[in-house]
């Protein structure tokens, strides 16, 4: 029985404010489009907020941006020394002027992820050293 032959396919996951997403070549997602019979919408760049959906990622992705970065702690000059990228371009990330590339997302999502995870080391140490209150010493 000759079967076809399986091919690992290079891509990367990452995950955004708990949805996971797989990122690969383009020409392999039009091959697994075209494969699957499934048509292709009309590529669009970032710069065209026309695009049917396109507002509602754009806003989505400001929307949990701020929301994150507003439960880390942090300021957007804060936040966007951080990630290494200019305070201006996140700003217009936040505002949903602009969508990020790849490698500015993420910048963001390691920077917010370790600033999350510093704030929940310094809130179980500061738990930690409280001293009782008054009535727990009765």
């Amino acid at each position: 029985m000759a079967g076809k032959a399986v091919h690992a396919i290079d891509c990367r996951r990452i995950e955004l404010d708990g949805i996971r997403y797989v990122i690969l070549r383009e020409s392999l997602f039009e091959h697994l489009c075209q494969q699957a019979g499934v048509p292709q919408a009309r590529p669009v760049s970032a710069d065209e907020p026309s695009a049917p959906g396109f507002e509602l990622d754009r806003a989505s992705l400001a929307e949990r941006l701020v929301r994150r970065r507003g439960a880390a702690g942090l300021s957007q000059a804060e936040l966007a020394r951080r990630a290494g990228i200019r305070p201006e371009t996140l700003n217009r990330i936040e505002r949903g002027r602009t969508t990020p590339d790849f490698a500015t997302v993420r910048k963001l999502v390691i920077a917010v992820n370790a600033a999350e995870g510093e704030q929940m080391s310094l809130e179980s140490s500061t738990a930690s050293h409280r001293e009782p209150d008054d009535v727990s010493r009765e």
